[in-house]
């Protein structure tokens, strides 16, 4: 979920053609999160196969991934999270009673037929489990498209991989790769440009968006290493943060008075004890250099067997998946299209 920088953010609006060519670290859990969140059927019940395999997050990720490939040229590489740190165990304790709650009052609205509650609720209840992580990267593996698995956080090694240079920016809609020191994020690549709210029942527009680390720092007049404090006087997915102390209140106390350590007193007694392990997991995360990010060859046969034949896929639909990807290595040039 990552930490509220909203009320601070500077961005600039991006068109999906100022991203043409462009090579983008997927944020990948949160991408198929999203598609479970959103695929859904009109009782917020996910889609599956014939054998009640859930396959929300796989139309998503075939369906919006090559158009993009195909019609922008932009060139994902999909980041999955690794082992998650155990200062992150509050909070994925927190999100399972969240999911666990969501569920009961999804199949209470269910039950008296107010589906529109029930799709709201169904959107909070998502759990990415091991099988669909799977079932994406062998889609992906398919498809050619290539992928990293992270040591820990999906977005430090998305961010490492960004500060190198091996991509252009990293693709989430949480901020947590600013703080782990990626120059560039781009939130919001998607086609169809809809966001719904659960909270309100609407769907909302939107835009990508492009967030500049070395632009944000020089604006908020804040080091990488305050605006690591900010977040954790805020809070984040290791820490919760000092009751009454919003992004705005941070970012005065932090110009003010330098480091948390350095606070008054009254705020002081509120922050987390293991600060020097926070900054750490943020300024020096687990990373690794050991990944490949060059495009394979496309499966055709293989996708075919396995989304058509294992999980109940139309075969006009995967047929127009495979036409993108042609379509898309083709783009790239000779040494990529001779392969067809």
């Amino acid at each position: 979920m990552g930490f509220n920088l909203t009320p601070l953010i500077v961005k600039r609006r991006l068109t999906l053609e100022e991203l043409r060519g462009r090579t983008l670290a997927v944020d990948a859990n949160n991408l198929l999160y999203q598609f479970l969140a959103l695929i859904r059927s009109k009782d917020g019940s996910p889609f599956t196969d014939s054998q009640g395999r859930i396959t929300s997050h796989i139309v998503g990720l075939i369906m919006r991934t090559t158009r993009l490939m195909a019609d922008y040229s932009i060139r994902p590489i999909f980041v999955f999270d690794g082992k998650p740190s155990e200062l992150k165990s509050t909070t994925l304790a927190e999100r399972r009673r969240s999911r666990e709650k969501a569920r009961e009052e999804w199949k209470e609205a269910v039950g008296r037929g107010d589906y529109r509650a029930a799709w709201s609720k169904a959107v909070r209840m998502n759990s990415l489990t091991q099988d669909m992580q799977n079932d994406a990267k062998k889609v992906l593996d398919l498809l050619g498209i290539p992928r990293v698995q992270a040591t820990e956080e999906g977005e430090a090694q998305a961010a490492y991989m960004a500060a190198r240079g091996d991509v252009w920016a990293v693709n989430s809609r949480d901020y947590d790769s600013v703080l782990f020191g990626s120059p560039r994020l781009v939130r919001y690549v998607t086609i169809s440009g809809q966001e719904y709210l659960p909270s309100k029942g609407i769907s909302r527009p939107l835009n990508p968006e492009l967030i500049q680390l070395e632009e944000l720092l020089a604006t908020l007049q804040l080091t990488r290493e305050q605006l690591v404090d900010l977040a954790i006087l805020v809070g984040t997915d290791f820490n919760q943060g000092v009751r009454g102390v919003g992004p705005k209140t941070a970012l005065k106390l932090l110009r003010t008075n330098g480091k948390l350590e350095s606070l008054p007193e009254n705020y002081r007694e509120d922050i987390p004890a293991n600060i020097a392990e926070l900054r750490k997991a943020f300024m020096n995360p687990s990373v690794t250099a050991n990944y490949d990010l060059e495009f394979k060859r496309l499966d055709e046969n293989g996708l075919m067997r396995f989304l058509c034949d294992e999980r109940g896929f139309g075969r006009e639909r995967v047929s127009l998946v495979i036409n993108r990807m042609k379509q898309f290595y083709a783009s790239e040039g000779s040494k990529l299209s001779s392969w067809f």
